[in-house]
């Protein structure tokens, strides 16, 4: 018996190993590497799901140049408000359409917060206002970040059918029951979509309700070379301040 095992056992140490492909030997080292260095990070407590983007990692001379952007935005208001005023021009309409064009880390604490109380908190996003002298005091001051005129009857109409709705209960609802505006505005002698597109055209009594019940419109991004990004004023040439008459181009392309 133990002549037969040892028979065995040197026919068996001369067929040799089997036969590894290449490949699959480093697939196994791969696999082994990385299970090993996966166990480190559990033990290290640093094991992260989902990997930050190199892009999305700010760098501290980022933070610098942010906070620089900041103060001269701010110093830029100053300057704007305290420049000597010429004549105005005459107001063209008692209404305003504002959209916002640009802003995003560049600007000030205080600009951000004129930005919110126009209701202004995203780029591309439009409102109606009354033209008063405290409202062009305002969009002075945010005047790089803005753009804004006179709309027309046939431009608030399709503004406030396609973008308008209101918030019920936390969530944006559509305008397309007339069951929605004569609840929140019936006692304005308001029942339809029609009769709040009126209102807000002619700037009627009820104006300010009508904007409490109206939510901030949603443009849409204009195509290449409709905005330059430039953030002088509309008459020399850049896209932003008062538009007149011209805000009715923008309002359709940006519809």
């Amino acid at each position: 018996m133990a002549g037969e095992e040892a028979k065995i056992m040197v026919e068996e140490e001369a067929k040799g190993l089997d036969y590894i492909p290449e490949v699959i030997l480093k697939k196994r080292k791969n696999r082994d590497e990385l299970a090993f260095i996966r166990k480190k990070q559990l033990e290290l407590g640093n094991f992260i799901k989902k990997k930050k983007k190199v892009a999305d990692i700010k760098r501290p001379e980022d933070f610098v140049l942010e906070f620089r952007a900041k103060e001269l935005d701010l110093i830029r208001m100053k300057q704007r408000v305290k420049r000597p005023k010429s004549t105005p021009p005459p107001v063209k309409s008692n209404l305003v359409f504002i959209v916002r064009i640009q802003g995003k880390n560049d600007m000030c604490p205080k600009t951000k917060k004129i930005l919110n109380s126009l209701r202004l908190r995203s780029t591309f996003t439009g409102v109606f206002a009354k033209a008063t002298d405290g409202l062009f005091e305002k969009l002075l001051k945010v005047q790089p970040y803005v753009t804004y005129g006179y709309p027309n009857e046939k431009s608030v109409k399709d503004l406030i059918y396609k973008k308008g709705y209101t918030i019920i209960e936390g969530n944006p609802v559509p305008l397309t029951d007339n069951n929605i505006i004569e609840q929140a505005l019936g006692e304005h002698k308001m029942f339809g979509i029609e009769d709040l597109v009126n209102e807000v055209a002619r700037v009627g009594d009820h104006f300010r309700e009508v904007m409490r019940f109206l939510g901030p419109m949603k443009l849409n991004k204009p195509e290449a070379g409709v905005l330059h990004g430039k953030k002088q004023v509309f008459s020399e040439g850049g896209d932003t301040g008062n538009r007149e008459d011209k805000i009715n181009d923008l309002i359709v392309k940006m519809n």
